[in-house]
């Protein structure tokens, strides 16, 4: 799919950046159809965003916002994205729906998320890795083929298995936002850029698709 790109001088002015069209897609949302949808990945990228969104003119209280990916980890653990999600939205009024990684049924937990998933995402928020990850969509896990779920199972990565939304579920998004910083990350850039489906994020199709870069990752 088509990726528009921005670039900016650095991590700290993506993040901001970041924010800023995360309230917009709020405000229009919920001015529109009276709520608003988000989806919000781990991963580095997403909590100086967060830290910054609380300042931000964002209506709380008619927000749902889900976990893109979660680590299979107990309660608190600081391997869990939900423990820096909470502490980064902390006293704020959005409804949160948590990824249930802690069932012992994780097959049944994850069908019961993809229940609860909207129909349209107005906002999905994604990070790239270095190895051109997205979500938990990593390379090499059958989890990359799974077409007939929303919510799915990777196999262990770097130790942990992950509850993900699959790419039908990422198709629901009308905005993709993906965070981009660090030199680290130049190459998976590129191929993301260019549509690249042999790494996981260049299979991901959605209505539009927005990359806020900094000047490492684009190579400038």
């Amino acid at each position: 799919m088509r990726h528009e790109l921005e670039v900016l001088a650095g991590p700290e002015a993506v993040a901001q950046r970041g924010a800023t069209l995360v309230a917009a897609t709020a405000r229009a949302a919920v001015e529109r159809s009276g709520s608003c949808a988000l989806a919000v990945s781990g991963g580095a990228t997403p909590w100086a965003m967060l830290a910054r969104l609380r300042a931000e003119d964002v209506p709380w209280a008619r927000v749902a916002l889900y976990q893109v990916d979660e680590r299979v980890a107990p309660p608190g653990s600081a391997e869990r994205n939900l423990t820096r999600l909470a502490g980064c939205l902390e006293s704020v009024p959005v409804r949160l729906e948590a990824m249930p990684v802690e069932e012992a049924d994780l097959d049944a937990g994850a069908a019961r998320y993809a229940a609860s998933l909207p129909a349209r995402f107005d906002l999905v928020h994604l990070g790239l890795g270095e190895d051109g990850h997205t979500a938990s969509l990593v390379p090499g896990d059958p989890v990359l083929d799974v077409a007939d779920r929303a919510v799915a199972l990777t196999a262990p990565y770097r130790g942990t298995r992950r509850m993900t939304l699959t790419y039908p579920a990422l198709a629901r998004a009308d905005l993709l936002l993906w965070l981009v910083t660090g030199a680290a990350k130049t190459g998976a850039l590129a191929r993301l850029l260019a549509g690249d489906p042999s790494i996981p994020a260049g299979r991901v199709e959605a209505g539009r698709s927005l990359v806020v870069a900094d000047r490492a990752a684009a190579g400038i």
